[in-house]
This record gives structure tokens, C-alpha cells and sequence, in this order.
């Protein structure tokens, strides 16, 4: 058997098979078990916009074979394009050239899939549906509406069949990582089958539109009292796994400079309020918008900032804000072994393996970027410089982390698109400064304190429970304890040898006294010499063990294992 289960869609996986070996993957499809399901006839294309395949990189041939692919493999790659610890930094910079644009559906389709899912004729439930879509992506599209009682809204509307065959894709995904692991590992993606669980946990959570109204409610609650933010109001009420009716909420994208200056906004102020708007998200909340790209920021005309498309939003514990504020802040201190602890701090294993060269690392890495111009220094730059690091020493961080870099380079970005003198670096310090002080505050040292307290506390009380059920065990036989104690063998060899020459000695003395003994005996009128025949045999035999015990002797000085080696030494 190639595989344990059944494959439900065997023709999607020969597709994917010969796509590989389309762009020079050949190898994956002939070293691995999948081979069998490639058919012999299949006839290879071996060019790619009239240039031969190999003319392209590895990692372009990587991203052009999963542009091909299509669907659940495209959403992956944009998802790995945000993790350097999974892989390396020349597939990441392939894989941010990925575009989630798709095309749009038949407005048929849209119809009966909201009527289905809503349980009413468009007609009944709004006064207007416009038929051509705002936007249209992987997972679903977007089209304007306006509810019987007034209301303007959106309604996201999710593809058909897309959850099938994304539960098709990720099966097939399994298979493939499952039996092409190790090559995976070859070309830089680490860990790959941890990769491609926590990738279906991600997308099935976004294919459940109720999710994204879930978000959406949580970031109203937190930011009603904001007056520089808004967010969208989602219809729950109305709103289903597979349809999301949301408020709709009209404004320009952020770095539409002509717009913003034509309602009389600053471009600068604007930029500095949107970094400032995000910053109080991670820093303050540890719970913010995870896709700040220009198109998800929009600026009203009254100079408010509007997040829209909530599916994916990043969470932060509060340990892992503590220190990642201290590396921005030892950054800001040029203090390389400031950021390595705080590295250390940050990773989920707790221990990085060299933390020497870690910190040369960093210190390189803050002498370069503190040479730097304001017109020089980019968030980007630094970003890819610190994940390279990251990846480099295999540091397991949160995911969370390259969530928080990558919308950070984002932003500043947009900053300087709208604000040429922006440094994102001068709105991030004060916020490290500010968790620092929080971090130290006598209100979070005394919930650290009742923490370990608490933590103390329950050992206590699980200790003797837990030595009783040990004890139980082993009084019961269900504990078996093997110990291997390392270089016991050479002493176990040189225990028998001292034990082999110390029964000689006692035979050879057993058998001289033995004969002495008989010497005095009635027996020694047996023997013509004067000496008893038994006394004259123990008496030889005692003479030749003697030999053999003297000779060993002599040799016993020298290590077995160097006889042994001076042994092949001489064959060779």
C-alpha cells in the first residue's frame, strides 16, 4: 500500500503531480512513493513564456508551479510568506509576489447562494443589490447592498464549492508533505506537516464568516470610545458561515494623497495617526488587525481611520509583548545583548542554542541600521534582516510575531508614500518605553507574584499525590527502571580478568597444598621417586596455571581496547 487511506480525489493530485514535474520537480515525483500515480504517457511542457524552465531560479519555478496549482496552495504560500522560521528568506521574497485576486463569480451564483443561506428572495430582505462586486478574492467576493430598512451594507459572499475543495486540497496536502517530508526539508521548509496543521486550522477558521463577525464585534467593544478609529458593524443577526452582511463604510485608501488633500487632511497627520491606531492595537490590546495593506486602510473624509476585512487578526500574550517591546527598545539603545535576551524571552522553547554568536549577530545588525538616514532606514529592511536572524538559529517564535513585522513594514511603507520624512522608528519607542514601565509597574510584578504564589502553591498540594501514585507503581511492579551507565563495559571487562586471575591463583594454591598434603600420606609408597604419582600430577598442574597466570600478568598493563586498535593498526 502507497498510502494508509483512500484518496478522494486522485485526479487533483495527479494534477498537482504533473504541474511539480512541469517546473523541474521531477525529482520529487520519481524519489517519492507518489511516483505511481504519474502517468507514463504524460507529456512535459518544459517552457514557461517562451524560456526554458531551468532558466528560472529554484524558488521562481516554486512560486510559478503553485501560481499554476491554484486555490488552497496559493493561500498557503501567503501564509508561509509571514513565517522565516518555516522558511528561508529567498522563498519568502518569491512568495510575497503571490496575488489573492481571483475572478469574480456569476451574479446568479451570488443570488442563490444568499437566498439559500438567508432563506429569503434578495428581493425581501434588501431594497438594493448591486450586481457587479466592490472586490473579489480567493475565498469570496464583495457587492453593495442596502437593507429594507435603510441601512447601506456589504454582503461577502462565499465561493462555491470552496469549502470542498479546500478540504480536498488539505487532505491531498497531507499526503504529499507526508511522503515528501524530507525532500520539503531540502529545498528550506522546516517542519513541514506542523506547517501545513496549523495552515488548515487558519483557513477552515476563515472560511467561517460568523468568525470574522465575531472579530469585527470584539474590535467595536474595545474601540467604541475611540475617536480617531472605526470599525465596521457586522449584522450577525443576518449573517451565516457562508454570508457575512456587514455596515458599509465609504472612504479613500490611506495613501490616496490627492483625495486627503482635496477634504483638507494633512497626509502627514494622517499617517502618523494610522501607525498610532495600529501600535495601540498590538501594545496596548495584544489584539489587532493582522492585514494592514493599503486597501484594508481607509481614511474618511473627516479624517478617521476605517480597518475593513477582519478574517485574519493576530493575538499577542501579554509575556510576548513584554519582550518584544524590549527588543525594539534595546534596539533603540544599541544593546545587542538586550535583544538576545529578549529573544530568548520571546521563543516558545526558551533556549537558543548559541547565544554568543546570536548577540554578534544583533550587534551587527543595529551597527548597520544606526548608520542609516531617516530616507534610508525602512521597516522592511530591518524586518527581513531580523528574520533572516530568526531562521538562521531556528528560533521558534509565535506566529504572531511575523504578523506584527510584516504589518509594520506595511505601515511604514504607507507612511512614507504619504509623508516622506516618516519614521515609523520614533512612534515605536515611546510604546516600548511605556510596556517596559508596565512590565515593572507594582500592579504587574504583584499578578506575577499570586502567579508563582499560585504556582508554588499547586506543587505543594500535587507532590505527595503525585510520589504516592509513583510508589503504588513500583510496590505493584508497573515501573520498570533501566539504567545504562556510560564506559561500564571497560570496567565490567577489566572486573573479569582480575576475577579469571584470581581463581587461577586459588586453584594453583589449592592444588600445591593439596599435593603437599598427600605427600605425608600412606600414598607416597606408591611412587618410586619417593613422591606420590597424585602430588607429582596437582604439582605440574599448579606449574603450568602458574605460567599461564605470570604470563598474564606481564600483559595486563596495557588497555584491551589498545590491543584491539594497535591490532587493526598492524593488519592495516
Amino acid at each position: 500500500m502507497i498510502f494508509e487511506q483512500p484518496i478522494k480525489n486522485i485526479k487533483r493530485l495527479r494534477e498537482i503531480i504533473q504541474v511539480l514535474a512541469k517546473y523541474g520537480f521531477e525529482e520529487f515525483a520519481v524519489q517519492t512513493p507518489i511516483r505511481k500515480l504519474v502517468p507514463e504517457q504524460t507529456r512535459l511542457v518544459w517552457t514557461r513564456k517562451d524560456r526554458s524552465i531551468f532558466e528560472y531560479t529554484r524558488e521562481e519555478r516554486i512560486r510559478m508551479a503553485i501560481e499554476e496549482i491554484g486555490g488552497t496552495y496559493v493561500k498557503l504560500a501567503q501564509l508561509l510568506s509571514n513565517r522565516p522560521d518555516v522558511v528561508s528568506e529567498v522563498i519568502i521574497a518569491e512568495f510575497q509576489k503571490l496575488q489573492s485576486q481571483a475572478q469574480p463569480f456569476k451574479t446568479e451564483k451570488v443570488k442563490e447562494i444568499v437566498e439559500a443561506e438567508l432563506g429569503h428572495p434578495i428581493e425581501k430582505m434588501f431594497s438594493f443589490f448591486d450586481p457587479i462586486p466592490l472586490g473579489s478574492a480567493s475565498i469570496g467576493q464583495v457587492h453593495r447592498a442596502k437593507l429594507n430598512t435603510g441601512e447601506e451594507v456589504v454582503i461577502k459572499v462565499q465561493r462555491p464549492n470552496i469549502r470542498e475543495m479546500i478540504e480536498a486540497d488539505l487532505d491531498i496536502l497531507k499526503i504529499i508533505v507526508r511522503r515528501g517530508e524530507a525532500y520539503l526539508e531540502t529545498i528550506g521548509i522546516s517542519n513541514p506537516m506542523d506547517v501545513v496543521k496549523a495552515f488548515e486550522k487558519s483557513i477552515l477558521k476563515e472560511l467561517d464568516f460568523l468568525n470574522e463577525a465575531r472579530n469585527l464585534e470584539q474590535f467595536r467593544s474595545v474601540y467604541k470610545n475611540d475617536s480617531d478609529f472605526v470599525v465596521p458593524k457586522p449584522y450577525k443577526g443576518i449573517s451565516t458561515e457562508r454570508v457575512l452582511i456587514m455596515e458599509f463604510v465609504s472612504g479613500c485608501k490611506i495613501t490616496d494623497v490627492k483625495r486627503l488633500k482635496e477634504w483638507g487632511l494633512d497626509p502627514r497627520k494622517i499617517a502618523e495617526k494610522g501607525l498610532d491606531v495600529y501600535l495601540r492595537q498590538i501594545f496596548e490590546e495584544g489584539y489587532f488587525h493582522a492585514d494592514p495593506h493599503p486597501g484594508n486602510v481607509l481614511v474618511r473624509s473627516d479624517g478617521k481611520i476605517i480597518l475593513i476585512d477582519f478574517g485574519m487578526v493576530g493575538r499577542l500574550m501579554q509575556q510576548d509583548k513584554f519582550a518584544l517591546a524590549g527588543i525594539f527598545l534595546s534596539m533603540a539603545q544599541q544593546n545587542a545583548r538586550g535583544m538576545a535576551l529578549n529573544f530568548r524571552k520571546l521563543a516558545i522553547e526558551g533556549e537558543i542554542e548559541n547565544m554568543t554568536a546570536l548577540e554578534q549577530d544583533l550587534n551587527e545588525f543595529i551597527s548597520d541600521f544606526s548608520r542609516l538616514d531617516v530616507e534610508e532606514l525602512s521597516v522592511a529592511a530591518m524586518s527581513q534582516r531580523l528574520q533572516a536572524i530568526i531562521f538562521k538559529y531556528k528560533i521558534r517564535v509565535p506566529g504572531s510575531i511575523f504578523l506584527i513585522l510584516r504589518a509594520l513594514a506595511i505601515l511604514d511603507g504607507i507612511g512614507k508614500i504619504v509623508h516622506p520624512e516618516f519614521n515609523a522608528f520614533d512612534y515605536i519607542k515611546p510604546y516600548g518605553l511605556k510596556i517596559l514601565k508596565e512590565q515593572f509597574s507594582l500592579e504587574n510584578i504583584g499578578v506575577e507574584l499570586f502567579y508563582a504564589g499560585n504556582q508554588f502553591a499547586s506543587l505543594m498540594y500535587t507532590l505527595p499525590l503525585e510520589l504516592r501514585s509513583i510508589l503504588r507503581k513500583i510496590r505493584d511492579g508497573k515501573i520498570l527502571m533501566q539504567i545504562e551507565h556510560q564506559g561500564f563495559d571497560v570496567f565490567m571487562r577489566k572486573i573479569d580478568v582480575a576475577t579469571n586471575k584470581f581463581v587461577f591463583a586459588i586453584i594453583i594454591a589449592a592444588l600445591t597444598l593439596s599435593g603437599s598434603i598427600t605427600l605425608t600420606s600412606d600414598l607416597a609408597k606408591e611412587s618410586i621417586t619417593g613422591m606420590p604419582y597424585i602430588s607429582l600430577l596437582q604439582f605440574m598442574i599448579a606449574i603450568a596455571l602458574s605460567f599461564v597466570l605470570f604470563v598474564s600478568l606481564m600483559g595486563s598493563d596495557e588497555d584491551p581496547d589498545k590491543k584491539k586498535k594497535k591490532k587493526r593498526n598492524d593488519d592495516s
